[in-house]
């Protein structure tokens, strides 16, 4: 097991014209699952990008694998996974002549017809690339990062387009990848899916990690008083808070979607329902929750986490 990071970056600055997408940003990635979080624009996008070595710093320093993507990029590559969105596949290329290819240039690869099945590849093995669906052109650029048993593998929205029985596959195999000693970085807009598979999760916002740490920790505080519900969009939140208690707050989080916290007992349990009856609002759903990721990048952003 790797003690050292797997990813140091050191006030990393990276600016586009008169734009500056990263600035003096610090972040460290350990063995185990890190996911990468941000709002559009937040710089999430070329700080793995530099790690990945096709950006080149500014400013600041990036060290992968102990190593500069960009000076020792030789050296690096043949110990990295990288998923791109774009896939990375020639469009007439069919899907297993590409993901035997790739297996063939490393030295000890997975096999590819376990990882052809495990994906749900088999059925367009001989389809060209670019007449596939878009959730198989997902699939497959996971399996092309991942053939080759790197150290260390980058992830982009791995799930981004998959039907619910494919994206648990996908997280299977993500998991798998940690029990095998793979360090990951994920980047993702599902913050389910963060929740469910990272084992240390970084916030980016305005070119700076704002926050860093396990799910489990930036949840932690106000977890047990939290009520939510949902209804239709634009219930009066002024008029709610004023029937709650002085230290509760109410708040519509996304359209429908309210969050109630402070003491949350059977007495604010029931001013809740009793202002809903009161209000015409049937609730779809009302339940006592813990705080959650999306509540936590919410509240430093300000921001919906889009992709």
């Amino acid at each position: 097991m790797r003690e050292e990071p797997v990813v140091q970056v050191r006030g990393l600055v990276k600016r586009y014209r008169s734009k500056t997408a990263v600035d003096g940003l610090d972040l460290t990635a350990r063995q185990g699952i890190t996911a990468v979080l941000g709002p559009n624009g937040a710089g999430k996008t070329t700080t793995v990008e530099a790690c990945e070595g096709y950006r080149r710093p500014d400013a600041g320093e990036v060290r992968v694998l102990g190593l500069d993507p960009i000076a020792d990029a030789g050296r690096l590559r043949p110990q990295i996974g990288v998923m791109l969105q774009s896939g990375g596949v020639y469009s007439g290329a069919r899907a297993d002549e590409m993901l035997r290819h790739m297996a063939r240039l490393h030295a000890h690869p997975l096999d590819v017809d376990t990882l052809i099945e495990r994906l749900g590849l088999g059925s367009c093995g001989r389809t060209t690339y670019r007449r596939l669906s878009g959730g198989q052109q997902q699939r497959l650029a996971l399996a092309m990062a991942v053939v080759g048993r790197p150290a260390l593998v980058f992830l982009d929205e791995p799930t981004a387009g998959l039907d619910p029985q494919a994206r648990r596959a996908t997280w299977d195999l993500v998991r798998d990848l940690r029990t095998d000693g793979v360090a990951v970085i994920l980047t993702t807009h599902h913050m389910d899916e963060a929740e469910q598979l990272a084992d240390d999760v970084a916030i980016i916002d305005a070119g700076r990690v704002i926050a860093q740490g396990s799910p489990e920790a930036l949840c932690r505080g106000g977890a047990e008083n939290t009520l939510r519900f949902t209804g239709r969009p634009g219930l009066d939140v002024a008029s709610l808070l004023k029937a709650l208690p002085m230290d509760a707050a109410a708040a519509e989080l996304t359209p429908g979607s309210y969050r109630v916290t402070g003491n949350v007992d059977p007495q604010l349990l029931a001013t809740v329902t009793s202002w809903c009856a009161q209000h015409g609002v049937m609730p779809d759903r009302i339940a006592v929750e813990r705080h959650t990721l999306e509540d936590v990048f919410l509240e430093l952003t300000g921001k919906e986490l889009r992709s």
